[in-house]
């Protein structure tokens, strides 16, 4: 039963958290408007490499349940 439980409360949460990254990225998409923003190449492969090696940790995470790295992201 108590594995029922967490089973639901990951269901529950993994919903909501992957729900809110996808509509995160997609807003950064938006950025990539060059009639409302100003930005070089290079910031676009800050962007791309910081989420890209996020998602490379998240994989390893859930191949060996390790501890995670807390990153700010920066451009400047």
């Amino acid at each position: 039963m108590e594995r029922e439980k967490d089973r639901g409360k990951f269901v529950e949460l993994a919903e909501k958290r992957v729900s809110k990254a996808i509509k995160d990225i997609r807003l950064i998409g938006n950025l990539s408007n060059k009639s409302n923003y100003s930005y070089t190449d290079e910031d676009v492969q800050k962007i791309i490499k910081a989420l890209d090696g996020e998602v490379k940790k998240l994989k390893q995470r859930f191949n060996s349940h390790g501890a995670q790295d807390e990153i700010i992201f920066k451009l400047r």
